[in-house]
């Protein structure tokens, strides 16, 4: 049964028990703290210590357990590719607590995740408190991690603690899932692999933004990151220096420019052609194709010919867009560049594909859209649409199960991951997410008392 054939919708939860969520949630609050605080202390001692503790919680929660083990590299891509696989690292560990088995079949099920793995710990004197201290200060709680995800987890959590509070317990199935992200760990797409489904997914993450609960993530961009080589070739000499013979040889550089030439008019041309009306109103332009990096001849020694010259460009896709079709619309640009030069006919640039995902797009029209959007509004906040961040964990559901997919989650800064330093989240905003999302659960899934 759809999502959109089951009970319940915007604005439909009964006001006594909007009531008793808001006020179960007050009657927590310093619990909801603390076990944040305690995820954070947790992070010192690494990602088991972490796990043991979220485990400890799904337990005392009531939650099935469904967690497993496994090797992210193993985990299949769907309209996605990766050069590189996951290494430098165990196999994993997905945490899933399980709640509403068995339960009233007219609820619509709803799936919750958020990542336990902060960035990797490295010393920084830029921090003013301990990293792992879990600090509250002006209305903020500071600590490693704290808002990339360890907040996420503990909203997540503390949110099925609020219905429990209250007395109430979900009539349709829901799922917490504690899924490794960092590094491809791949965890939300192994869980979804192995079975998980639902009517909806919600992803508990910090908006990176800056803009907290006024974000909703339901538009993640798709990406292609791409290598280009082209090879040059040595003047016939055995002299250390290259400048006098310079006319003989072949600088790959220049040869280069060429096919930077190419790949600026593919750009122009896709800004033309591929819109989308978000990203247009956003920033004024859908598609964009970023030379990122340029490596060409070497530092010291004699002035010597490069034996080639290597760019590294990343083009940004729309939903809709295939990843084979805009990997060809960049080979074809690369071929047209080395049309241009005799040289490159006879000796074509290799293509390195390094990475690319999907773009996803969650309905705004669409039940679980309308239904976060109240809610949030109802909270305060003036949520729209932030189609900017791309390549968001919101796409796994989306483009692996076509299960409709919203981001969001509370106030943050000093992010870690973007070189911040004394990463912080705010903590009304920590504790209005928890309410949100309870609400969310209660009004999705629709309530029953606990037994």
């Amino acid at each position: 049964m759809s999502g959109s054939e089951k009970t319940g919708g915007a604005g439909s939860l009964d006001a006594s028990i909007a009531d008793a969520v808001r006020l179960a949630a007050e009657g927590i609050e310093a619990s909801s703290l603390d076990l944040l605080k305690r995820l954070v202390h947790a992070a010192r001692d690494g990602r088991d210590a972490i796990d043991a503790l979220i485990g400890l919680q799904m337990t005392a929660l009531g939650l099935d357990d469904e967690s497993f083990d496994y090797d992210p590299a193993d985990v299949p891509l769907i309209a996605e590719f990766a050069s590189e696989q996951p290494g430098g690292h165990q196999r994993e560990r997905c945490l899933v607590g399980r709640s509403g088995k068995g339960a009233d079949e007219t609820g619509r099920s709803l799936i919750l995740f958020a990542h336990p793995d902060p960035e990797p710990y490295r010393d920084t004197p830029a921090w003013a408190t301990g990293p792992f201290a879990a600090t509250v200060a002006n209305g903020r709680i500071t600590g490693w991690g704290v808002a990339d995800d360890l907040a996420g987890i503990a909203v997540m959590l503390q949110s099925l603690a609020v219905l429990k509070a209250a007395g109430l317990a979900p009539s349709g199935a829901l799922s917490l899932v504690s899924a490794p992200s960092k590094s491809h760990r791949r965890g939300i797409a192994a869980a979804l692999h192995r079975g998980l489904a639902a009517d909806a997914a919600i992803y508990l993450h910090p908006a990176e933004s800056g803009k907290g609960l006024d974000e909703i993530k339901a538009f993640a961009p798709g990406q292609i990151e791409f290598q280009v080589t082209v090879e040059g070739r040595l003047p016939e000499t055995n002299e250390p220096a290259h400048t006098a013979f310079a006319h003989l040889a072949v600088d790959p550089l220049s040869e280069a420019l060429t096919i930077v030439a190419a790949l600026r008019a593919l750009d122009a041309e896709r800004g033309e052609r591929v819109r989308h009306p978000l990203l247009e109103a956003a920033v004024g332009r859908s598609t964009n194709l970023l030379i990122t990096r340029f490596d060409h001849g070497e530092d010291g020694g004699s002035p010597r010919v490069a034996r080639n010259c290597q760019l590294r460009a990343a083009m940004s896709l729309i939903p809709g867009e295939d990843l084979e079709t805009a990997k060809g619309e960049i080979a074809a640009a690369i071929e047209r560049g080395s049309d241009a030069s005799p040289w490159l006919r006879e000796h074509p640039p290799m293509i390195a594909w390094l990475a690319g995902v999907s773009a996803a797009e969650t309905d705004r029209d669409g039940d679980l859209y309308r239904l976060v959007e109240s809610i949030l509004s109802e909270a305060g906040a003036r949520p729209a649409v932030n189609p900017l961040h791309t390549s968001s964990d919101i796409r796994n559901p989306v483009v692996q199960r076509n299960i409709p997919t919203v981001g969001y989650g509370p106030l943050c800064g000093g992010l870690t991951m973007a070189g911040g330093h004394d990463e912080w989240v705010d903590v009304a905003d920590f504790h209005r997410t928890i309410v949100v999302t309870a609400r969310i659960i209660a009004e999705w899934c629709g309530v029953r008392p606990a037994v």
